[in-house]
């Protein structure tokens, strides 16, 4: 699911690509010769999306134990680098018309042609960043927001170029390329920030820490003595989770193992692509700073 979604990205990429330099040619304008130059970033995030969604999907192996599913890190890196990379040449691009604003020809055509264009480009946007989250992929869920960069700069070029066209004031066509470039350099900022935490092994939200802790509650109801070192962390579609479980002297290994086996069937339940390791520990064990188990 997760590649097919990455190959659609890919040929609407290329045809979006295509679409928005015939605006360009059509007009002369730098706001859409900008907006084409981020396009050629999102045919190359594309590809790279797709490449790692297939390397990811790879099965654990002796070297990889763990599986491979961070790869998809490096591609989500790369698409932020790269919006960063597109708005900076938007910048390039729109700075010197500041200075030398140039009236614009065959706008009519040239809009409506970007407008089918972005058009396309919001719809696969929004199909990209539903897959990936549904598919809790950072590759396709960084490619959808770098689609989404790319229909906000389209918008904004339109907006911007249009008023020039009603106004002949034409400085507005870099003015807006400039405003918009500020913006996806925000967010290419953004995805870079959340991709290299997934590399540094960031550990879930609070939201997700407390529903773990929550759904343990619900599998003791009194059963064990003290949950404590609960650690999470997150690589692409997959998480992991590993705590402490302190049961009575009392309990036999048999029993202890047959909580452990409840409490993992209820995570994974509640969680998808939630890994569990549970240590378990006798009573001479419990902490006092630990959580008290229910």
């Amino acid at each position: 699911m997760a590649e097919r979604a990455a190959k659609l990205s890919f040929l609407v990429a290329l045809a979006v690509l295509g679409l928005k330099a015939l605006a360009y040619l059509l007009t002369g304008s730098v706001a859409l010769l900008s907006d084409a130059l981020e396009s050629t970033v999102n045919v190359a995030a594309a590809l790279m999306a797709l490449f790692t969604i297939r390397f990811a999907q790879r099965p654990p192996d002796e070297t990889h134990p763990f599986g491979h599913t961070k790869a998809e890190y490096f591609s989500a890196v790369l698409e932020g680098v790269l919006v960063v990379v597109a708005a900076l040449l938007i910048a390039q691009e729109a700075l010197p018309r500041l200075v030398n604003p140039k009236a614009l020809q065959g706008l009519g055509p040239g809009l409506l042609v970007s407008l089918f264009a972005s058009s396309l480009n919001g719809l696969l946007a929004l199909h990209l960043i539903r897959q990936g989250q549904a598919l809790r992929s950072p590759a396709l869920t960084a490619d959808g927001y770098h689609v989404l960069s790319d229909v906000l700069t389209s918008v904004g070029v339109l907006v911007g170029v249009g008023l020039a066209w009603l106004t002949g004031f034409w400085v507005l066509d870099p003015l807006l390329a400039l405003v918009v470039a500020g913006n996806i350099l925000l967010m290419g900022l953004r995805l870079v920030r959340q991709s290299v935490g997934g590399l540094m092994d960031e550990g879930l939200s609070g939201a997700e820490v407390e529903g773990i802790r929550k759904a343990i509650a619900r599998v003791l109801q009194g059963r064990a003595l003290e949950v404590h070192d609960l650690k999470t962390r997150r690589a692409g579609p997959r998480a992991f989770l590993e705590f402490h479980l302190v049961v009575p002297g009392s309990m036999s290994v048999e029993e202890a193992h047959r909580l452990c086996d409840e409490l993992e069937r209820a995570l994974e339940g509640e969680f998808p692509g939630l890994s569990v390791t549970i240590h378990v520990e006798p009573e001479s064990e419990r902490q006092s700073q630990g959580e008290r188990a229910p």
